[in-house]
């Protein structure tokens, strides 16, 4: 489960959670860009493409067993965030799957628009399919996405090899579900006739893309509608303002339904995901991303840990040769990441209500001094804050690691405390 949002405001925000398997760390990284590559082919997750010769460099937040990744954004002003949708057509065969159509996008897309037409020419030629979970090897989807740059962004969601897609007035937000019916801008050719041969559309009315290929249970159980509907309220709340802030758009991806209860009473319609068990809640937040884009500033922040509400977001940018403190160091290495290292502050802070006050009322105040230290515009400066920025949050950060890391677990005597209980065994946190 995930969610994502854009609202063009005094500049372009764009927001993400990815939620995922609670054990499956996502790392950060910053890939540099390519011109005049030779390679002929490129392996994405389960198949192999026709490499391009230029390349644009990238800043993903990856599972670390993919090859594809969540979310991220490119040196061109582009940004992508994807989404699990469970059509009717999801198909068992070997081929591109969303994470893979999001790095494809961002590496080879150089306007959102542009972006756009790369993963659907991507996706009409090899067709998506394969594998999408970590532990669960059955877990397969079709994939919606939100794209932006700093003057237009867009809805694209997608069935099988075809797709509608909706430029974006004002704000739009996309979770676990199809949201374009008969509203779409552009579509893939032949459509209809698809969707009347496999039964999904009689041709009798107007051809809706959610009405003939979203489905009902997986929507439902993972509560899709709602944390759609909370996304859409938040954004409606803030475009009349003058000026929204990148707060503005971190304090949506840590929405809660009841923001008084603890992880333990969360529910599938929190946009900030807590999990509790594979029947109750088997997503867990692995990575947060908000970014802004102005014509002549960009701003990325991402978690690099899970759940937003219990992580502080951490700068990260193109310009600079600085291993910001966010990075990993590969696409694949766990052991030592940010992540890793957190992840065993994070789910001690699930059990002690004590411990994860004090500890939010702390990042909140390190957050509001590191966003005072980012700059709009000035590249001078900008690089300068940037740099101050990194060394706050990394100072806080590991002291919090070394504060809460060896703190006892207080394990509920409730299937929520075996829940996880189990997974610690599991992923070696003690």
């Amino acid at each position: 489960m995930c969610d994502t949002f854009v609202i063009i405001s005094d500049a372009v925000y764009f927001g993400k959670n990815s939620d995922r398997e609670p054990g499956e760390a996502q790392l950060v990284v910053r890939i540099p860009p390519v011109t005049g590559d030779r390679t002929p082919k490129v392996r994405t997750t389960h198949i192999e493409i026709d490499q391009t010769a230029r390349r644009n460099g990238l800043i993903l937040s990856k599972p670390f067993w993919l090859w594809g990744a969540e979310m991220g954004a490119n040196d061109r002003g582009v940004v992508i965030g994807n989404e699990a949708v469970f059509t009717r057509v999801i198909d068992k065969t070997p081929g591109l799957i969303g994470m893979d159509l999001l790095r494809l996008g961002l590496e080879r897309g150089d306007t959102a628009e542009h972006a756009l037409h790369v993963i659907t020419g991507l996706l009409e030629t090899h067709g998506q399919g394969g594998v999408c979970g970590y532990r669960d090897k059955h877990f397969r989807y079709d994939n919606s996405f939100i794209i932006a740059d700093p003057d237009a962004a867009w809805v694209l969601e997608t069935a099988g090899r075809h797709w509608v897609a909706k430029k974006v007035d004002g704000f739009a937000a996309i979770s676990n579900c199809l949201t374009i019916g008969t509203d779409y801008d552009l579509k893939s050719i032949g459509i209809e006739e698809f969707a009347r041969r496999d039964g999904q559309f009689s041709g009798n009315n107007e051809f809706s893309f959610s009405d003939a290929f979203d489905t009902r249970l997986m929507p439902y159980f993972g509560a899709a509608h709602s944390r759609l509907e909370s996304s859409r309220c938040r954004l409606a709340s803030l475009q009349g303002q003058e000026r929204m802030g990148l707060a503005d758009a971190m304090d949506i991806l840590r929405t809660h339904q009841d923001p008084a209860a603890g992880p333990v009473k969360g529910s599938n319609a929190d946009i900030c995901m807590h999990a509790a068990g594979p029947v109750i809640r088997r997503s867990q937040t692995c990575g947060s991303m908000v970014s802004r884009l102005g014509i002549n500033s960009r701003m990325h922040l991402l978690t690099g840990t899970s759940a937003p509400c219990l992580s502080l977001f951490k700068p990260i940018d193109f310009s600079s040769a600085h291993a910001f403190y966010v990075l990993n160091p590969d696409e694949e290495t766990v052991t030592g990441s940010l992540w890793h290292k957190f992840e065993s502050v994070h789910r001690r802070l699930l059990f002690s209500g004590e411990n994860r006050r004090e500890f939010q009322t702390a990042r909140d105040a390190a957050e509001q001094r590191m966003l005072e230290l980012l700059p709009l515009s000035g590249e001078k400066r900008h690089a300068s804050a940037l740099l101050e920025a990194d060394r706050l949050v990394r100072d806080w950060s590991e002291q919090s690691i070394e504060t809460y890391q060896n703190t006892a677990f207080d394990y509920p005597f409730s299937p929520y405390g075996w829940y996880w209980r189990h997974m610690n065994r599991l992923d070696g946190i003690v």
